[in-house]
Protein backbone atom coordinates (compact mmCIF):
# COMPACT_ATOMS: atom_id res chain seq x y z
CA UNK A 1 0.00 0.00 0.00
CA UNK A 2 2.65 2.46 1.14
CA UNK A 3 4.50 1.82 -2.87
CA UNK A 4 1.12 2.75 -4.34
CA UNK A 5 0.76 5.80 -2.43
CA UNK A 6 4.35 6.30 -3.21
CA UNK A 7 3.65 6.08 -6.86
CA UNK A 8 0.39 8.25 -6.62
CA UNK A 9 2.10 10.57 -4.99
CA UNK A 10 5.02 10.69 -7.75
CA UNK A 11 2.20 10.87 -10.34
CA UNK A 12 1.13 13.79 -8.74
CA UNK A 13 3.97 15.82 -8.07
CA UNK A 14 4.52 15.35 -12.32
CA UNK A 15 1.47 15.98 -13.26
CA UNK A 16 0.73 18.71 -11.15
CA UNK A 17 3.90 20.26 -12.40
CA UNK A 18 3.29 21.48 -15.84
CA UNK A 19 -0.21 23.08 -14.59
CA UNK A 20 -0.73 26.84 -15.12
CA UNK A 21 -3.04 29.31 -13.62
CA UNK A 22 -4.47 32.21 -15.11
CA UNK A 23 -5.47 34.89 -13.29
CA UNK A 24 -8.55 37.06 -14.60
CA UNK A 25 -6.62 40.39 -14.49
CA UNK A 26 -9.41 42.97 -15.14
CA UNK A 27 -6.84 46.00 -16.39
CA UNK A 28 -5.47 43.91 -19.28
CA UNK A 29 -7.71 44.71 -22.53
CA UNK A 30 -6.55 42.55 -25.28
CA UNK A 31 -9.58 43.26 -27.39
CA UNK A 32 -9.33 46.84 -28.18
CA UNK A 33 -8.97 48.12 -31.42
CA UNK A 34 -6.79 51.47 -31.65
CA UNK A 35 -8.54 54.48 -32.62
CA UNK A 36 -8.67 58.03 -34.09
CA UNK A 37 -10.60 60.74 -33.45
CA UNK A 38 -10.11 64.29 -34.97
CA UNK A 39 -11.37 67.49 -33.49
CA UNK A 40 -11.55 70.00 -35.93
CA UNK A 41 -11.45 74.03 -35.32
CA UNK A 42 -11.51 73.87 -31.77
CA UNK A 43 -11.41 77.20 -29.96
CA UNK A 44 -9.40 76.60 -26.74
CA UNK A 45 -11.32 78.50 -23.70
CA UNK A 46 -9.67 80.75 -21.57
CA UNK A 47 -8.92 80.39 -17.85
CA UNK A 48 -7.05 83.72 -17.98
CA UNK A 49 -4.25 85.35 -20.49
CA UNK A 50 -2.37 82.83 -19.84
CA UNK A 51 -3.64 79.63 -19.54
CA UNK A 52 -6.12 78.27 -22.43
CA UNK A 53 -7.95 74.54 -22.37
CA UNK A 54 -10.35 72.34 -24.32
CA UNK A 55 -12.64 69.79 -22.40
CA UNK A 56 -14.23 66.89 -24.20
CA UNK A 57 -15.67 63.78 -22.09
CA UNK A 58 -15.32 60.04 -24.36
CA UNK A 59 -18.77 58.78 -25.13
CA UNK A 60 -18.72 55.89 -24.79
CA UNK A 61 -15.86 55.65 -21.78
CA UNK A 62 -12.58 53.95 -23.10
CA UNK A 63 -11.37 51.07 -21.32
CA UNK A 64 -9.27 51.64 -17.88
CA UNK A 65 -6.18 50.35 -19.28
CA UNK A 66 -6.32 52.21 -22.92
CA UNK A 67 -3.57 55.08 -23.61
CA UNK A 68 -4.35 58.16 -25.40
CA UNK A 69 -1.72 60.39 -27.63
CA UNK A 70 -2.85 63.43 -28.49
CA UNK A 71 -1.42 65.21 -31.81
CA UNK A 72 -2.12 69.04 -32.59
CA UNK A 73 -1.65 70.08 -36.50
CA UNK A 74 1.09 72.19 -36.72
CA UNK A 75 1.36 72.77 -40.14
CA UNK A 76 -0.15 72.12 -43.97
CA UNK A 77 2.18 71.06 -46.29
CA UNK A 78 -0.62 70.91 -49.08
CA UNK A 79 -4.27 70.79 -48.29
CA UNK A 80 -4.53 66.64 -47.64
CA UNK A 81 -0.75 66.35 -46.07
CA UNK A 82 -1.01 67.57 -42.19
CA UNK A 83 1.91 67.71 -40.37
CA UNK A 84 1.20 65.91 -36.80
CA UNK A 85 3.03 67.38 -33.66
CA UNK A 86 2.75 65.62 -30.41
CA UNK A 87 2.06 66.94 -27.06
CA UNK A 88 2.98 67.43 -24.86
CA UNK A 89 5.19 70.50 -26.59
CA UNK A 90 6.51 73.53 -25.90
CA UNK A 91 6.76 76.27 -29.04
CA UNK A 92 9.34 78.61 -28.57
CA UNK A 93 8.42 82.22 -30.00
CA UNK A 94 8.82 85.80 -30.06
CA UNK A 95 6.51 86.30 -27.41
CA UNK A 96 7.53 83.70 -24.95
CA UNK A 97 7.35 79.92 -24.42
CA UNK A 98 3.93 77.94 -24.89
CA UNK A 99 3.36 74.29 -23.77
CA UNK A 100 0.90 72.88 -25.13
CA UNK A 101 -0.02 69.64 -22.31
CA UNK A 102 -3.17 67.22 -21.63
CA UNK A 103 -4.31 64.84 -19.56
CA UNK A 104 -7.29 61.89 -20.13
CA UNK A 105 -9.08 59.59 -18.03
CA UNK A 106 -11.43 56.83 -19.09
CA UNK A 107 -14.35 59.44 -18.85
CA UNK A 108 -12.44 62.66 -20.39
CA UNK A 109 -9.74 64.61 -21.82
CA UNK A 110 -8.16 68.03 -21.59
CA UNK A 111 -5.63 69.85 -23.80
CA UNK A 112 -3.72 72.66 -22.07
CA UNK A 113 -2.60 76.05 -23.44
CA UNK A 114 -0.08 77.83 -21.10
CA UNK A 115 2.46 80.74 -22.00
CA UNK A 116 4.87 82.84 -20.49
CA UNK A 117 3.27 85.61 -22.41
CA UNK A 118 -0.63 86.62 -22.83
CA UNK A 119 -2.17 84.11 -25.09
CA UNK A 120 -4.26 86.80 -26.93
CA UNK A 121 -1.10 88.34 -28.79
CA UNK A 122 -1.05 84.67 -31.07
CA UNK A 123 -4.94 83.80 -31.27
CA UNK A 124 -3.47 81.51 -33.78
CA UNK A 125 -2.23 78.81 -31.18
CA UNK A 126 -5.65 78.96 -29.48
CA UNK A 127 -8.55 79.33 -32.08
CA UNK A 128 -9.23 77.01 -34.79
CA UNK A 129 -6.62 74.28 -34.06
CA UNK A 130 -7.02 70.79 -34.99
CA UNK A 131 -6.00 67.93 -32.46
CA UNK A 132 -6.12 64.31 -33.29
CA UNK A 133 -6.57 61.34 -30.43
CA UNK A 134 -5.15 58.08 -30.74
CA UNK A 135 -6.45 55.87 -28.93
CA UNK A 136 -4.02 52.55 -28.28
CA UNK A 137 -4.86 49.12 -25.81
CA UNK A 138 -2.69 49.31 -22.57
CA UNK A 139 -1.85 45.97 -23.36
CA UNK A 140 0.59 47.20 -26.30
CA UNK A 141 3.49 48.50 -24.13
CA UNK A 142 3.72 44.46 -23.23
CA UNK A 143 4.28 44.19 -26.99
CA UNK A 144 7.71 44.57 -28.93
CA UNK A 145 7.04 48.41 -29.46
CA UNK A 146 9.87 49.62 -28.54
CA UNK A 147 10.90 50.51 -31.49
CA UNK A 148 8.25 52.76 -32.28
CA UNK A 149 8.40 57.03 -32.15
CA UNK A 150 5.12 57.61 -30.37
CA UNK A 151 6.38 61.30 -31.26
CA UNK A 152 6.06 60.58 -35.25
CA UNK A 153 1.60 60.26 -35.53
CA UNK A 154 2.60 58.26 -39.01
CA UNK A 155 4.71 55.59 -37.31
CA UNK A 156 2.05 55.21 -34.77
CA UNK A 157 -0.65 55.03 -36.97
CA UNK A 158 1.31 52.23 -39.02
CA UNK A 159 2.35 49.96 -36.01
CA UNK A 160 -1.15 49.61 -34.51
CA UNK A 161 -2.85 49.14 -37.98
CA UNK A 162 -4.44 52.34 -38.41
CA UNK A 163 -6.30 53.14 -41.24
CA UNK A 164 -5.76 56.71 -41.48
CA UNK A 165 -8.51 57.28 -44.28
CA UNK A 166 -11.39 56.72 -41.39
CA UNK A 167 -10.46 59.25 -39.18
CA UNK A 168 -13.70 59.64 -36.93
CA UNK A 169 -14.00 63.42 -36.94
CA UNK A 170 -15.66 64.59 -33.26
CA UNK A 171 -16.42 68.12 -34.09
Amino acid sequence: MRKITLLFAFISMITLQSCTVNENNDTVDNDTISEVYELRNINLNSINNNHYYFYDEFNPNIVASDVVLIYRMSDLINSSTPVWQQIPKTLYLDEGELDYDFDFSKQDFTIYANATYNLSLTPEYVNNETFRLVIIPGYASNRSLKMVDFSDYNAVINAFNIDDSKVTVLK
